[in-house]
């Protein structure tokens, strides 16, 4: 008798525990920002499940029913940001990238930056990696060099990758080396047809350069906003001239080079999906072509899901946004966590990058004739630190849903847009925005369970399961 009872005993012991915790109360953790700022990325008391409501709207989660994956959510990392950045003592600088980069409690985890290859216009003066006097040309790229990043731009780098190694970096140029153009100015002007092959050499040079400094280029853009010649940089580039730069010259350049360095077409405005539909109808160009980057500037989020449903083998790239100076944080934030964090992830982007992570007091640097109202998601006053709508917009998704997490379904209830993932960690991520113009209870169902919360108008939530 004691021999069954020292068998069995376990196994009873094991099968009360294991009935109890089945039938213990599985509970939801939720953060809350609300547009009065009373609240910012604050955590809320826990939610534990009730009985269904039918008189509230209900958010279905589903995540039987998968999209895409996620690769991250995330600023730019100007020129002009690094500079900032890295003029900070080593104490403040640590914190403040701890603070946006790391994965601690008060930490938003950002997953992914865009860098500009050469100048953008929120560096502090145009240069290229292969600049030459008047009349020169250096067609092997035997001048070739990233030195004008040595003194910022990699440092600052280098430290972000300690914090986040995993860290995916996309690079867009805002404009070829002026001796390749046919204007021979940095803005405007169009890649002339004898220097493809040389350009594809200055970007394969470019990947490889900082691979030797330990950064890793994940994905390059052709062309930063390639209809807007009028910007300083720029570069006029249609989208017959980019296909046939890809499928002549980038492309096999990559493949001879052996790089996997992922190549995204057009990076530009929603309103002419025509542009990435003409390169992929290429068979070509579209060999080559990983898929597609987006602003929205002009046009609609909506239309992303039309390159996507023609040619659902392909990817989408939400790139850019800005915030214009001096920012209205419940109007900023509002519109974009509706159109970006939920509207460009429901259209199959898997990331969600913010234009420009820090500028000055004065919205400096920027080239002579770049944008003079692009606020930061930081300003950064010497070393003090201001956080501004971006940085919340961002910090709603990034701090809860990493690099490889997936979109799955959820139903739209009327004014709670919303989106939902599923991480590496098997939790559920849900983000809702409160559109009505009064407080909002609703429900929502993760797992067969129902959880209920309310939201002032205008607030976001994010909940984690």
């Amino acid at each position: 008798m004691k021999l069954i009872a020292k068998f069995f005993l376990p196994l009873i012991l094991l099968a009360i525990f294991s009935e109890s915790y089945a039938q213990s109360p599985v509970k939801t953790e939720w953060w809350l920002t609300n547009t009065d700022k009373s609240a910012l990325l604050e955590k809320q008391k826990v939610l534990s499940p009730v009985a269904q409501n039918q008189s509230l709207p209900t958010i279905l989660v589903d995540e039987t029913r998968q999209y895409q994956s996620m690769d991250g959510f995330g600023y730019a990392l100007t020129g002009g940001s690094a500079i900032l950045i890295n003029a900070m003592t080593p104490e403040t600088r640590s914190a403040l990238l701890n603070e946006l980069f790391g994965n601690s409690e008060n930490e938003l985890a950002v997953s992914y930056l865009r860098i500009s290859i050469g100048a953008s216009d929120l560096s502090d003066r145009v240069f290229t990696y292969n600049d030459l006097p008047a009349g020169e040309t250096d067609p092997e790229m035997k001048k070739f060099s990233i030195e004008p990043e040595q003194k910022d731009l990699i440092p600052v780098l280098k430290e972000i990758l300690k914090i986040n190694p995993q860290i995916k970096i996309m690079g867009s140029p805002w404009t070829p080396p002026v001796w390749m153009k046919t204007n021979k100015n940095s803005k405007g002007g169009s890649l002339l047809l004898e220097f493809y092959d040389a350009y594809a050499q200055y970007f394969v040079k470019y990947i490889n350069a900082m691979k030797a400094e330990g950064i890793r280029i994940d994905a390059v853009t052709i062309q930063n906003e390639p209809l807007h010649p009028g910007n300083n940089p720029s570069l006029l580039m249609p989208a017959a001239e980019q296909a046939a730069f890809i499928k002549k010259s980038l492309g096999p350049a990559f493949r001879k080079a052996g790089l996997d360095t992922k190549i995204i077409i057009y990076d530009h405005n929603a309103n002419r999906i025509d542009y990435p539909l003409e390169i992929l109808n290429d068979a070509d160009a579209r060999q080559y072509v990983d898929g597609s980057a987006f602003h929205l500037y002009e046009g609609g989020i909506d239309a992303l899901s039309k390159v996507h449903d023609a040619y659902p083998d392909k990817n989408l790239y939400f790139t850019e946004q800005w915030v214009g100076a001096p920012g209205n944080f419940a109007g900023d934030f509002n519109w974009h966590v509706q159109n970006l964090i939920i509207g460009a992830s429901r259209n199959w982007c898997k990331t969600v990058i913010e234009w420009n992570l820090a500028a000055d007091p004065k919205q400096d640097p920027h080239t002579e004739g770049g944008c003079t109202q692009c606020l930061g998601a930081v300003t950064i006053d010497g070393n003090a630190v201001t956080r501004n709508p971006a940085y919340y917009i961002i910090g709603v998704a990034s701090k809860f849903v990493p690099a490889g997490s997936v979109r799955i379904e959820s139903n739209l209830p009327q004014n709670l847009p919303n989106v939902a993932f599923k991480t590496p960690e098997e939790k559920i991520v849900v983000i809702v925005l409160n559109t009505n113009k009064t407080e909002q209870s609703f429900q929502f169902r993760l797992k067969g369970k129902y959880f209920e919360a309310s939201l002032k108008s205008g607030s976001v939530a994010t909940f984690v399961h």
